[in-house]
């Protein structure tokens, strides 16, 4: 059953009445940039369909632990360039890999620190001169705040004052360590940012530096409820999710 179809009649089950009768309990792994939207969305599938949705944080060895047992779950979010491993390794259906978010940048500092102009791209490299310290992660949102100081041409001056979070022990949202007062400026994605305790969110970054994150969701082959979840893929980009997923300052990826 195609992807349409699947929401169509896990709807018509609802409508029905029937959804109860043949409710799935879906487990949806996802990447730390994804969750919060995710999470919406597990709500918002559930009350339509009648589904259980969990949702797992998982990353790295834990992760891949998890996909290598015989039933890890029914979803997977996460960046687009993690599906080509997985697809080669046989971990997830290719045909149902879909874009479904956009996640931009944003900028926090520690909780009463005095936020710094970032309106425009010149004040937004002036802030980066100016800060003692600044924090990023890896993956997705460090790669894309890397390229923006490079473009800016603040790759060298800023290499001395620059803490990169997410290996070697050190996971967690880049929010972690600012309300530590590991450094003064932390740059991630905004969805993950806002509201954090300890630290006082900024705004987004400015203009053309500000390259968005993007996630996809896809069928697991050891899925037990592989209908339900393709009926929440469809329903992960329906017309539906958009307010959803923008309640958790993120974009719904553009059709």
């Amino acid at each position: 059953m195609g992807l349409r179809a699947s929401i169509a009649a896990a709807c018509m089950l609802a409508t029905l009445g029937l959804g109860d009768a043949a409710a799935a309990n879906l487990v949806v792994l996802t990447n730390q940039g994804a969750t919060p939207g995710v999470r919406e969305l597990a709500t918002g599938f559930s009350q339509a369909s009648g589904h259980k949705v969990t949702v797992i944080q998982e990353a790295g060895a834990a992760l891949e632990r998890r996909l290598n047992f015989d039933a890890p779950g029914d979803l997977l979010t996460a960046n687009p360039e993690q599906f080509e491993e997985l697809i080669k390794k046989g971990k997830v259906v290719p045909a149902t890999v879909t874009p479904f978010v956009l996640a931009g940048l944003g900028v926090s500092v520690r909780a009463g620190a005095p936020k710094p102009d970032i309106s425009t791209v010149e004040a937004y490299k002036a802030a980066l001169i100016a800060a003692k310290s600044i924090g990023y992660s890896f993956g997705c949102s460090g790669t894309h705040v890397a390229e923006g100081i490079e473009k800016l041409g603040l790759a060298e001056q800023l290499k001395a004052k620059t803490v990169r979070t997410g290996t070697g022990g050190r996971g967690g949202p880049v929010t972690d360590y600012l309300a530590r007062g590991e450094f003064e400026l932390g740059i991630q994605q905004t969805n993950i940012m806002v509201g954090v305790p300890g630290t006082d969110y900024v705004g987004p970054v400015p203009g053309e530096i500000n390259k968005p994150c993007q996630s996809n969701v896809a069928l697991l082959t050891g899925s037990k409820e592989p209908e339900a979840a393709r009926a929440m893929i469809a329903f992960m980009v329906s017309p539906a999710a958009a307010p959803l997923l923008r309640k958790t300052h993120v974009e719904p990826y553009p059709r």
